[in-house]
């Protein structure tokens, strides 16, 4: 059977790569996700799955507390599922895809036209190639190979296609809360061929540091915000050493910063000749796998409110949690799909994967902790150039995660005929 899906995967090259380039073309930054869901929905029909296309707006996942998105209109963004039903007595497993893509910046930055699919040296260019079209293409070949090659599997395999992740999740909640959940997942980011079982979450905040404003030929009148600010930045920095220093899980060996706070943005003062008196501080807090959201927003809060400065103490800087978050989420590293994962590689690959966490958040989170699926990260394509100009993807490993990903699907699932899973990990055991 792994030569006939390697096989098929090689056949199948030139129409697979042909139908990136049609997704990387499409423009699906946040609110333009519906021609790329289009293009996918009628890739499952013509594979012969039964397509669920549908725009979420339903009460129960605009007010659902790990709801966050930048709008609440998604008319122009619909989620797509689909479903490879099993014969039953099977595990079934979530492959979790999105869609929506990053803007692409400096134009002047990109060789080409960030949107043009360009193949050059095995690889192709173009905004989403790496994060994550690329990854979606790995999933929808092991649902094409799998149908194709007519493999009679026990458990069912579901395909989510969503919109909205780079802001937070909304599409993979909205999946969720549609029931379409299973007893384990697959999200093939752009991990450079590794396996992470661990996802960082993350958030955003906003810190208001308050002073008294004053003409600045007698500013020793005010109080500058801006250097209370600084204050405020060092004790920060402070923070994240100490929380840094606690983790002690070795998938973060060798992650530098394995949980960062990192202030993107710092605005304030109206006037060159006047003392600053409120400046705004914009950033990012990671969430370690162990860790709460509520827990991480309480530390921070805490913090802040006991500085040892006497201003501060008397006008304590305020802090507001706003924009995207995603929530942390593992998966144990004895669990059987990482073990059936890890064999897969192995086999393929002719080597060992390397077994890390991830420094960044996914939809993980949110179908661990709200879908009761816990998931593993692992796809090809490498965080270097997402979000980048130039983003590219090798197309060699879109093929060789393929592979992986199919045969440890038939694992996971359970071929009809060919016992228990748990015979299977017995008999594949060394």
């Amino acid at each position: 059977m792994k030569k006939k899906v390697q096989d098929w995967m090689d056949r199948q090259k030139p129409e697979a790569i042909a139908f990136l380039q049609e997704m990387v073309r499409s423009k699906s930054e946040q609110g333009k996700e519906k021609e790329v869901q289009m293009l996918i929905a009628k890739k499952l029909e013509s594979i012969g799955l039964e397509v669920d296309v549908w725009h979420p707006d339903e009460a129960e996942f605009l007010q659902h507390p790990y709801f966050c998105a930048t709008r609440t209109d998604f008319s122009a963004s619909p989620n797509v599922a689909a479903v490879l039903k099993g014969s039953g007595g099977g595990r079934s497993v979530v492959l979790n895809g999105h869609v929506d893509v990053v803007p692409p910046g400096d134009l002047t930055q990109w060789e080409n036209d960030p949107y043009s699919g360009e193949i050059k040296d095995g690889k192709l260019y173009g905004r989403g190639a790496t994060d994550m079209k690329g990854g979606n293409l790995c999933l929808l070949l092991a649902l094409q190979c799998l149908k194709e090659l007519n493999v009679p599997l026990k458990g069912d395999v579901i395909f989510h296609s969503v919109m909205e992740e780079e802001s937070g999740g909304a599409g993979t909640l909205a999946a969720i809360l549609r029931g379409y959940t299973a007893d384990a997942a697959i999200i093939p980011e752009p991990t450079n061929m590794k396996i992470f079982p661990s996802q960082q979450g993350s958030m955003w905040f906003r810190v208001n540091v308050y002073g008294r404003s004053a003409h600045g030929g007698t500013r020793y009148e005010g109080v500058s915000a801006l250097e209370k600010t600084m204050i405020v930045v060092k004790e920060l920095q402070e923070l994240e050493r100490a929380r840094n220093e606690r983790i002690t899980d070795p998938l973060y060996e060798s992650v530098p910063i394995p949980v960062p706070i990192n202030l993107g943005k710092i605005s304030g003062g109206e006037w060159p000749s006047s003392v600053p008196d409120h400046i705004v501080i914009e950033g990012r807090i990671g969430v370690a796998p162990s860790e709460t959201l509520e827990d991480v927003k309480h530390e921070l809060e805490d913090r802040l409110a006991s500085l040892n400065d006497e201003w501060l103490q008397e006008h304590p800087p305020t802090v507001e949690w706003f924009g995207a978050q995603w929530l942390p989420g593992s998966i144990d590293q004895d669990h059987d799909l990482m073990k059936l994962l890890t064999r897969r590689f192995t086999e393929i690959c002719q080597n060992e994967p390397v077994i890390e966490a991830s420094p960044w958040g996914t939809d993980g989170g949110l179908l661990t902790a709200v879908g009761s699926t816990p998931s593993i990260v692992f796809g090809p394509g490498v965080t270097s150039v997402a979000h980048y100009p130039n983003e590219h993807i090798e197309l060699d490993k879109i093929f060789q995660a393929a592979v992986i990903i199919t045969l440890t699907i038939m694992d996971w699932c359970g071929e009809v005929g060919s016992g228990t899973q748990t015979e299977l990990l017995v008999k594949k055991d060394p």
